[in-house]
């Protein structure tokens, strides 16, 4: 009989997105960081000779540098744009659990949102041991299904309501300036399809899986707008039609 696979405690600890999201940052940090550069690393408490706050070095001391020395840059959290020119978005992240003969055993599933911005948006769920091999499961799974949504502008063509199970989500195109008026589920699908001014309502359910399964749902059966055409007059036609039998006759 197979053990149990252990789970690391922070993982237990996973409530929202964003926690997950930093998990993920910090294994996407460690694998980039080669084991040379670890090896050079002088130890804890013990700086190396000639660096700055070491032996013989500037700024040695109590401190161990300078005031304002050495400092590292502050860098904002990404938006959620990636390299690849995608946009991914964490929804929910869920620990499920399920009772076997040998006792209980712990997984994550990951519900994620992938689009480009400029209209292509698809959605995925993975579940896994670990919350971040979930969400690459729930990526490559989102990238495999995107879908185009039809846009007239900045928001959507007209108003839909779109359905799944007991969810039921209302789509309004707004005018400019208006932003995006949407729950966290609803947001993330219309950040990722480019849609930047959207009226939105939630009825009944609130489960994020049903509440974009329905959101999709409206997306996808929306009419695109086409270029109307002038209709020409009646009584020009008739002045045409008559100048072409006049034409014949002579």
């Amino acid at each position: 009989m197979k053990d149990n696979k252990k789970i690391d405690e922070k993982e237990l600890n996973v409530k929202t997105p964003a926690e997950a999201e930093h998990i993920l940052l910090q294994e996407k940090e460690a694998i980039a960081v080669p084991d040379e550069a670890v090896a050079e690393v002088p130890a804890v408490g013990v700086p190396a000779a000639g660096v700055p706050g070491g032996p013989g070095g500037p700024g040695g001391g109590r401190g161990g540098r300078k005031r304002g020395q050495d400092r590292k840059p502050f860098s904002k959290k990404p938006t959620g744009l990636t390299d690849s020119g995608l946009i991914e978005k964490v929804v929910s992240i869920n620990r499920v659990s399920k009772t076997t003969k040998g006792g209980t055993r712990l997984a994550f599933s990951a519900l994620v949102v992938v689009g480009d911005g400029k209209g292509k948006v698809g959605y995925g769920l993975g579940k896994a041991g670990e919350v971040a091999t979930g969400i690459k499961k729930a990526l490559a799974a989102a990238k495999k299904q995107m879908i185009f949504i039809p846009r007239r502008g900045t928001t959507i063509t007209h108003e839909i309501v779109g359905r799944c199970g007991s969810a039921i989500v209302l789509l309004k195109p707004a005018s400019e300036g208006t932003g995006v008026i949407a729950s966290g589920a609803v947001r993330a699908v219309c950040d990722g399809a480019g849609i930047s001014n959207i009226l939105t309502k939630c009825h009944r359910s609130n489960n994020p899986i049903n509440v974009v399964k329905a959101t999709f749902d409206g997306l996808s059966r929306l009419k695109a707008v086409r270029a109307a055409s002038i209709p020409v007059p009646a009584a020009a036609e008739t002045g045409e039609a008559a100048n072409k039998s006049k034409e014949g006759s002579i």
